[in-house]
């Protein structure tokens, strides 16, 4: 398939709401991000913290934006049993909250090894039993899991998901014989680095499991590798490479900008953070 062009298309992008720092309130996030003229916004549960969701979903339906993804699940690995259905709990209750905003789906990040810990097998396990668990949930509500990968630097604290091969496997262990309510979130930033990127794509389109893709720039040197992200273009990823990759496997959902930088964009006009969002995503995307 050709690669979709952005250019005057920024109806096919979307804005994760913790690209503008959560520092205003979710209201004013979804008018700026629709005046901009982007399609999609993929909100973070903290920015719907006390919110009317009824009144929030109006809005939406009222500026034209989509809910590409509804960001994110809690942390499924815990240090006992209790933990862990405190978690599940959570996360059904966070799967119907993206039911009620139309999410397109609610993306997992599923946790690391638990404090305390060594066994970071015994940790995927028990990521395995918790989304077979919420599979249901999420069949139930109409809204597709999309299980996100981390880079391995975050293996011990956020994700002991590494690389995509090992979520479509996880997807493929639940769910065999291709997509029903498992899939997986694409971001460059976690997976740009990973040899078997590309292969690992193409297996995800031949099962349309691609539920996302999100971009942003590893840059050199980076900081803090939490919250320096950059902008797109200015560091080494082939954002456009991915996209091809991921739209040749039949992708064609939202492209979603999610920058976490605190010292740096966080900083920002939100309004000038839109603008060069919009910018690069038609010129380096």
């Amino acid at each position: 398939m050709p690669l979709r062009p952005l250019v005057n298309r920024l109806d096919l992008c979307s804005i994760n709401t913790a690209t503008l720092g959560h520092r205003l309130p979710i209201q004013k996030t979804l008018d700026l991000i629709a005046r901009a003229g982007f399609g999609a916004v993929a909100p973070w549960r903290r920015d719907m913290e006390g919110q009317d969701l009824n009144a929030v979903r109006r809005q939406l339906c009222d500026s034209g934006l989509k809910v590409n993804a509804y960001c994110r699940s809690t942390y499924l690995t815990a240090r006992d049993s209790k933990g862990f259905k405190a978690a599940l709990l959570d996360n059904c209750a966070a799967i119907a909250e993206a039911s009620e905003l139309q999410a397109e789906c609610f993306v997992m990040v599923v946790g690391g090894v638990p404090e305390g810990s060594r066994d970071i097998a015994g940790a995927r396990a028990q990521v395995a039993e918790g989304i077979s668990m919420l599979r249901d949930q999420a069949r139930s509500y109409g809204v597709p899991l999309a299980l996100e990968p981390l880079h391995p630097m975050y293996a011990a604290d956020r994700s002991c998901l590494s690389t995509l091969e090992q979520a479509l496997d996880l997807c493929e262990q639940i769910e065999p014989g291709g997509f029903q309510s498992l899939g997986v979130a694409i971001d460059a930033y976690h997976c740009w680095w990973d040899p078997r990127l590309r292969q690992q794509i193409q297996r995800a389109g031949r099962q349309r499991r691609i539920l996302g893709l999100h971009v942003s720039d590893w840059l050199v040197p980076t900081r803090d590798m939490l919250l320096d992200r950059g902008m797109m273009g200015d560091g080494v990823i082939d954002l456009r490479g991915i996209r091809r990759s991921a739209e040749a496997a039949g992708y064609r959902g939202h492209v979603e900008v999610e920058i976490f930088s605190r010292d740096h964009w966080w900083t920002c006009d939100e309004a000038q953070v839109l603008d060069t969002c919009a910018q690069r995503l038609q010129d380096v995307c």
